[in-house]
C-alpha cells in the first residue's frame, strides 16, 4: 500500500472544545482534498459538516457520550438518533468506563446494545470507544467481546482525552477478541506514516487522527 492510498482509512477528526466554524471547515476541506473516509466531529457540527461534504465520498461522524461515557443510556440513544437525523452516517459512542471498571458487564453491554439498536434501526454504523488507557488487557478483551455480542460494527481504542491513545498491543488484543467480522479503529497519538502502518499491521482497519495533512504530505 502506498501513502496516497492511506487516507481512505482515516477518520479525519476535530473534537476540541474550542473548535470554531472556520476550523471545522478547514478539516472538511482537508478531508475532501485527501479523500479520507470521514470527518469526525461533535454533534453540534454535523449539519455544517454534512453541507460541506455534500457530493463527496467523505461521510460525517458524530461522537456520542463524549468524552467520558458517563451519561445515561437514554441520553446516548437520543444523542445518536438526533445526530443521524441531522446527517451523521456513523456514530462513535463511549462506553460507561466506571461501570466497566466495576465489572458491571451486564450494564455495559446493555448500554452498548441500546445504542447499537438505535443506530442500526436508522441503517448507520456504530463504533464503540472502549478507552483502553483505563483498562487492563483482560478488560480490553472482555469489553471488545461484549461489544461484538451487542452487535457493534467497530470497536475503537480511545477518545484522545485519556492519558494515552492507541497502542499496537491493544489493537492486537482487540482484533483477536472480535475476529475478522468486526472493525477495529485505532485513535489517539497517531502522528506518522509509520504509526499508521503499525496500527494497520496490528489489525486496525480504520484510524482516527487529526494529523492527516502532515501524514499525507510526507
Amino acid at each position: 500500500m502506498t501513502t496516497k492510498n492511506l487516507a481512505g482509512y482515516f477518520d479525519h477528526t476535530i473534537l476540541s472544545p474550542d473548535a470554531r466554524r472556520a476550523d471545522v471547515k478547514r478539516v472538511c476541506d482537508e478531508a475532501k482534498q485527501f479523500k479520507t473516509a470521514t470527518v469526525c466531529v461533535n454533534g453540534h457540527w454535523i449539519p455544517f459538516v454534512k453541507e460541506q461534504l455534500e457530493g463527496t465520498s467523505v461521510k460525517p461522524i458524530a461522537v456520542i457520550g463524549f468524552p467520558f461515557g458517563a451519561g445515561t443510556t437514554a441520553s446516548k440513544v437520543f444523542e445518536a438518533q438526533e445526530a443521524i437525523d441531522l446527517g451523521a452516517e456513523e456514530i462513535d459512542m463511549v462506553i460507561n468506563i466506571g461501570e466497566m471498571l466495576d465489572g458491571n458487564l451486564e450494564f455495559v453491554q446493555a448500554d452498548v446494545k441500546a445504542v447499537v439498536d438505535a443506530v442500526h434501526a436508522k441503517g448507520k454504523l456504530l463504533k464503540v470507544i472502549i478507552e483502553t488507557a483505563y483498562l487492563n488487557d483482560e478488560q480490553i478483551v472482555t469489553v471488545s467481546k461484549l461489544s461484538k455480542e451487542a452487535g457493534t460494527d467497530f470497536v475503537k481504542t480511545s477518545t484522545g482525552y485519556a492519558s494515552a491513545g492507541a497502542t499496537v498491543e491493544n489493537v492486537k488484543l482487540m482484533r483477536e477478541a472480535v475476529g475478522e467480522n468486526v472493525g477495529v479503529k485505532a485513535s489517539g497519538g497517531i502522528r506518522t506514516v509509520e504509526d499508521v502502518e503499525a496500527m494497520m499491521a496490528a489489525g486496525a482497519n480504520r484510524l482516527g487522527l487529526s494529523r492527516t495533512v502532515e501524514i499525507m504530505s510526507n
